[in-house]
């Protein structure tokens, strides 16, 4: 089995008083335990560690650089992801669902991922399955 991994479990393992911290972590050990492959985009990535140097320092970045990226499976997008990602965003016509989010909606549906590593309720606004 495969999950799709999103900023807000990755940025939430790494935090230790973001109000995911605990919940993250015991999920992330649920799905080490029962041998359940991470997948995540590298727009998931850059915006990860945008924002853990950005609210938390670069000492975060260098623990998820070193501790976490190398749990994942990564999509690096290319022109052809952007491309999908941009048209899905500008079809969903939102503010306030981003072109990272989009990228990986696009990924998850092309891969048949049904679940996503996430505390982002847009995963299931778009029919996607969240860790619980």
């Amino acid at each position: 089995m495969i999950v799709f991994a999103d900023t807000s479990a990755l940025f939430a393992l790494l935090v230790r008083d973001d109000l995911m911290h605990i919940r993250a972590k015991e999920n992330l050990a649920y799905l080490a335990e029962h041998g359940v492959r991470i997948l995540t985009s590298s727009y998931v990535l850059v915006e990860t560690a945008a924002l853990l140097q950005r609210r938390i320092g670069l000492a975060s970045v260098y623990d998820f650089n070193a501790k976490i990226i190398p749990l994942l499976e990564i999509v690096w997008a290319d022109a052809e992801w952007h491309g999908k990602a941009m048209q899905r965003l500008l079809a969903q016509n939102r503010r306030n669902v981003s072109l990272v989010d989009c990228l990986s909606f696009e990924i998850m549906e092309a891969r048949e991922i049904m679940e996503a590593f996430a505390f982002d309720k847009h995963f299931v606004d778009n029919g996607f399955k969240v860790t619980v």
